[in-house]
């Protein structure tokens, strides 16, 4: 089972949450490590841990952004890294699988399960490194008071500022470890 560094530089973990029940807000961590055991020939033997750096988000709003890192959202000052530990791969056709595993926000572990494809691997030109790198992309859905994320504000019309549930998706890209 070969092992994949997950690049930092080609990695990135989006989400969306609705915002006053009327848009969808977007945001994502730029700092993601971690490694992956993967055989394309036998991807059901598989493992991944990866590590986000909560301090790395970015909506495109500072303000925004920092009330995201305050205690009231992810408390990066007290909780500065995410983490998510496979427990089990299935597959779901080809390149297609469904990977559960431990996933920890706030110090708080639960359970979830994504839907992943994977693509390549493929070796890049020497110009670009000649690494043999692979690819990524999982995709799932969390209830984030699960993880102790409650901070809201009620409408009047009913409804609250921020949803529930958030929507995410990792794009990740990994180099053959040497």
């Amino acid at each position: 089972m070969a092992q994949w560094n997950i690049d930092p530089d080609h990695s990135v973990a989006a989400f969306s949450v609705r915002h006053l029940m009327i848009a969808n807000v977007r945001g994502q961590f730029n700092r993601i490590t971690g490694a992956i055991n993967f055989d394309p020939s036998a991807p059901a033997g598989s493992t991944v841990e990866a590590t986000i750096d909560v301090s790395s988000i970015t909506t495109g709003n500072r303000m925004r952004d920092d009330h995201l890192l305050s205690p009231d959202f992810f408390d990066a000052a007290r909780y500065p890294s995410m983490s998510f530990k496979c427990t089990k791969v299935e597959l779901a056709g080809p390149n297609r699988g469904k990977v559960s595993g431990d996933l920890t926000i706030r110090g708080v572990t639960r359970q979830v399960t994504m839907d992943v494809e994977h693509f390549g691997p493929v070796k890049s030109p020497e110009a670009v490194g000649g690494e043999t790198s692979i690819g990524f992309t999982a995709k799932v859905s969390i209830n984030r008071e699960d993880f102790g994320v409650m901070w809201n504000i009620p409408l009047n019309a009913g409804g609250f500022v921020v949803g529930k549930e958030v929507e995410i998706v990792l794009d990740i890209e990994a180099d053959l470890a040497e």
